[in-house]
Formats: C-alpha cells, sequence, structure tokens
C-alpha cells in the first residue's frame, strides 16, 4: 500500500519473486539436479547391484585409454559433418522454390514431409530399403547394370548410409531457414545488379549469399547440434553395427550405461560429451557472431 505523507508519496517496488520461484524451481528439477547427480554419479565407482565407492578421476582417466571411446567420437563427428549436405541441397532447394512456377506451394509442402516423419519411422522404413536382398535400392541399381550394395550391413558403408538417411530427412529443415531468409532480401540491390549487367551466378555470389548468411548459420547450429546428439535413429536402424562400425558416443554411452549396467563410467562419459558439444556450441555461436548483414551499397 502506498504511504502518503503530505504531497509526497512512497510507492513500494513491485514483488516478482512469486513468478520467477516456479520457473526457478522447474529448471532446477529438470536441468540442474539431473546434471549435478551425472557429476556425482561420474566421480564413483557404481555399477548397479554392487557397491558404490568413490573413484576420483579414476572414470575419466579411463576414457582416455579407452579405444572404443575413441572410436566413438570419430564416429561421432564424421556423422557431425553429414550437415555440410543437407546445407548445399537445402539451400538450392530454397533457391528454387523461391522462384515462382505452377504449383509451387503444393511442391513445398510434398518436399518437408520427409521432416515430419518420427525418427524410428523413418528408421524402420530405410531398414527395409537397405536390406541387401529384399531393398527396393538394390533392385533400382540392378536396373542400370550396378551390383548390389551392402548399405548399412558392411562396416565400410554404414555411416556414408546414416548420412543418405539423415539427409533424405532434415534437407526440408534447411530449406525452410533459408527460404525465410530470402523472403526478407530486398529487391533493389539484384534490379541495379541486372542494369549493371551481374549474371545469375553474380548476383547469387555477391549479392544473395552475403545477405542470407546469418541464416545460413542459424541452419549450420540448428543441425551440428542436432547431429551430435543423434541416436534414435542410428539405434534403430543399427544399434552401433555392424560390430561397432557405426557406434557413436550416444550409442556407446547408452551401452554403458543401460546394457552393462556401469552407472559411473557412463555418467562420465556423458560429462565429457556435454563438455564436446558446449565448446562447439561456443565456436559455432561465435562465427554466427561474425556474420552481419551486408550493406551492399558498400558503406
Amino acid at each position: 500500500m502506498p504511504v502518503i505523507d503530505g504531497s509526497q508519496t512512497i510507492r513500494l517496488a513491485p514483488n516478482y519473486w512469486p513468478f520467477v520461484v516456479p520457473a526457478l524451481v522447474v529448471v532446477g528439477a529438470v536441468i540442474v539436479f539431473p546434471w549435478a547427480f551425472t557429476l556425482w554419479m561420474s566421480v564413483n565407482r557404481w555399477t548397479l547391484g554392487q557397491s558404490r565407492s568413490f573413484a576420483g578421476m579414476e572414470n575419466y582417466l579411463r576414457l582416455a585409454s579407452d579405444p572404443r571411446f575413441w572410436e566413438s567420437l570419430v564416429h561421432t563427428l564424421t556423422y557431425t559433418l553429414s550437415v555440410a549436405a543437407p546445407m548445399l541441397l537445402g539451400t538450392l532447394a530454397a533457391l528454387i522454390f523461391d522462384a515462382r512456377f505452377p504449383l509451387r506451394g503444393l511442391l513445398r509442402g510434398v518436399f518437408v514431409m520427409p521432416m515430419m516423419a518420427t525418427p524410428v519411422a523413418v528408421a524402420l522404413v530405410w531398414t527395409m530399403m537397405f536390406h541387401p536382398q529384399l531393398g527396393v535400392l538394390n533392385y533400382l541399381l540392378s536396373l542400370v547394370g550396378i551390383p548390389a550394395q551392402e548399405w548399412i550391413f558392411n562396416a565400410n558403408t554404414v555411416i556414408p548410409s546414416l548420412v543418405a538417411v539423415e539427409t533424405w530427412q532434415w534437407t526440408p529443415l534447411v530449406m525452410l531457414i533459408v527460404l525465410g531468409g530470402l523472403a526478407s532480401v530486398p529487391r533493389e540491390p539484384f534490379e541495379s545488379a541486372e542494369i549493371d549487367g551481374a549474371n545469375a551466378w553474380q548476383q547469387f555470389r555477391y549479392l544473395t549469399l552475403p545477405m542470407i548468411a546469418p541464416f545460413l548459420m542459424i541452419a549450420v547450429i540448428i543441425r551440428t547440434i542436432d547431429a551430435l546428439k543423434s541416436f534414435d535413429i542410428i539405434y534403430a536402424m543399427t544399434q552401433g553395427g555392424p560390430g561397432t562400425a557405426s557406434e557413436t558416443i550416444n550409442i556407446y554411452l547408452y551401452n554403458t550405461a543401460f546394457s552393462y549396467y556401469d552407472i559411473g563410467y557412463g555418467s562420465a562419459m556423458a560429462v565429457v560429451f556435454f563438455v564436446v558439444i558446449v565448446a562447439l556450441s561456443f565456436a559455432l555461436l561465435m562465427l554466427r557472431q561474425r556474420s552481419q548483414w551486408i550493406d551492399t551499397e558498400g558503406k
């Protein structure tokens, strides 16, 4: 209640804590506590069904000498590089759908349909298509005289096959992001470029690409983080096989914690992987800060 003393009025500051506390409780319960508990488990020697004991940095030192962990890290980074394919194809698709032609809206809707499917459903469909004897892909290859491939059943081709599925499903997302950037690009610089005699490639290289660079960086950040933590499609299609040829850190972590019940070692792996993701995300955000809107008049 305000206190009035003559001509002076004292107003109490509004209290926002009743609105902030519920959010803080949710954040603490959903984010802070799980990570604090994971850190605590990572410094313990803990296998389900056995007694727990303090291990200090033992689990982290074990990671440094674990060849399977380093192999899974290489697989994770290799799989993450697959973001280059949907970036290129998504940008190309955005340029195509930005033009005006008949049935453009219908074709846009068809193009984004893979992104709407659930990952496990996508994995099951592509697993059937990749079947060496019964899959439709080998049948199509036989029509043009190409020998049948083993796809996800061969250690040499399993990662490229998974990258193909990743590209098929998430190229539409990149297309939508870039298409939004193209919709915000002003037309005046292109009209001036046409008057000056610039061809289509020159307009794209010196006008379109610099203007949509912030949107491309957003797409790169989203897809890189998503590819790093990808689990469902890989596990549903290969379970990390054949052998460990497609075992990413997520798959190895899952097997360690929930198949071998080594909770302490799996928690240490989760902490290290989290640090890798944070470092890479920070680097990408720094690059995002450097991508500025380009003044086409050179001012």
